[in-house]
């Protein structure tokens, strides 16, 4: 019998495992793709997270691997209003880190690997699950053949469709939003470097933002979703809306994408927790999502220490699903007033709202707590 069974090798289970790892638990973590996905989704870490990374050994190679974000740009009508720097956010860490979530999932993976051989399993697709008060009974299907693992404890972090969510029967509060963005990767053809910017415009906002490679990221609000995800699309709206002429024939990576959030009713069910998108689902206009799981798994790992070691931790258990869910609203509500500043607005509220953010941004207290806000402080 294994500690811990994971349910999930996103970055999220694959940090949650390494830290445990660390600490002398047994951890079996059952993922369902046969290998990592070469799709770059996630790719914002903000400071707390960078401090949890640390704790496992791979921030610094995350830094090596990714472009530091010092500064964002507040663009309208091809000229900066505001300028957000990110030193005053950490002593430790003062920018954001952009690395592709590929890059990001075989680090961790490495870490993983690096302290237990045996640990990840994958092709694995969890199919039942029982919880007899003592321990947890996976059953999964892995290449046809039906087996079983069991463990003290057992950890959701499969994602925003969790199927350990579904099995547990846990209800969510779900929202859906009018917003609908085209997201692309393209050659670098911008004067910003290593900042990032955000295009303030009448038709809607487009964040743009570093990767290594001399690649940039483009992301623009669309008034209706796309037929389909069109390269030659997203930079004629990249270029109608900011004048920057981006290389369509260069794209590395294209998609399309509505936004919603969806919030667990609890993230701890018996011996079972629940954590990242499996608990809370967000936009991801902000990059908070796969930010949050990692905080969540090290404010849970101290938890199940004490639990394995016969410590009673409902009292911490509790704690822990409410100030989790807290952190998720509250990240929520920061992505919904990222998504409100990027509505098209007509001539006079374009102006208004502009006007705002450059005078806020003026201040240097105000730009700062904006600044924390961002990087998740």
């Amino acid at each position: 019998m294994t500690d811990v069974l994971i349910v999930g090798a996103g970055p999220v289970g694959l940090y949650l495992g390494a830290l445990l790892l660390q600490h002398g638990v047994t951890v079996r973590i059952l993922e369902r793709r046969t290998a990592r996905s070469a799709h770059t989704r996630a790719i914002g870490i903000h400071p707390p997270a960078l401090a949890a990374l640390d704790g496992i050994g791979v921030a610094d190679p995350l830094i090596d691997r990714g472009i530091r974000i010092c500064h964002g740009h507040a663009v309208w009508a091809g000229r900066d209003i505001a300028h957000m720097p990110f030193a005053p956010v950490s002593e430790r860490y003062p920018f954001v880190l952009a690395v592709p979530q590929p890059v990001t999932e075989a680090v961790l993976e490495a870490r993983v690997m690096e302290l237990d051989g045996g640990a990840l399993q994958r092709g694995a697709e969890v199919t039942e699950m029982y919880d007899d008060g003592a321990r947890v009974t996976v059953d999964a299907a892995v290449r046809g053949t039906r087996q079983r693992f069991t463990g003290t404890i057992a950890v959701g972090a499969d994602g925003a469709n969790s199927t350990v969510r579904q099995l547990l029967g846990v209800p969510v509060a779900a929202k859906r939003y009018a917003e609908h963005y085209l997201m692309g990767d393209f050659p670098e053809s911008t004067g910003y470097g290593h900042d990032a910017a955000l295009f303030l415009e009448a038709g809607g906002i487009v964040e743009s933002f570093p990767l290594p490679g001399a690649v940039r990221r483009w992301v623009v609000r669309l008034p209706v979703p796309p037929v389909e995800p069109d390269a030659d699309v997203l930079a004629e709206l990249v270029r109608g809306r900011t004048g920057i002429t981006v290389d369509a024939g260069g794209n590395s990576m294209l998609s399309s994408f509505g936004v919603r959030s969806r919030l667990a009713a609890r993230m701890v069910a018996g011996r079972t927790v629940l954590i990242g998108d499996a608990a809370h689902e967000i936009s991801p206009i902000g990059g908070q999502g796969m930010n949050l799981g990692w905080l969540d798994a090290a404010a849970l790992q101290p938890l199940i220490v004490d639990a394995l070691q016969g410590r009673q931790v409902g009292a911490g258990l509790r704690r822990f699903d409410s100030a989790r869910r807290l952190a998720a609203k509250r990240a929520r509500h920061q992505a919904e007033i990222n998504m409100a500043l990027g509505r098209p607005l007509t001539c006079r509220p374009l102006r208004l709202r502009n006007g705002a953010v450059q005078r806020i941004a003026a201040v240097p207290a105000l730009n700062t707590l904006i600044a924390r806000r961002f990087t998740m402080q």
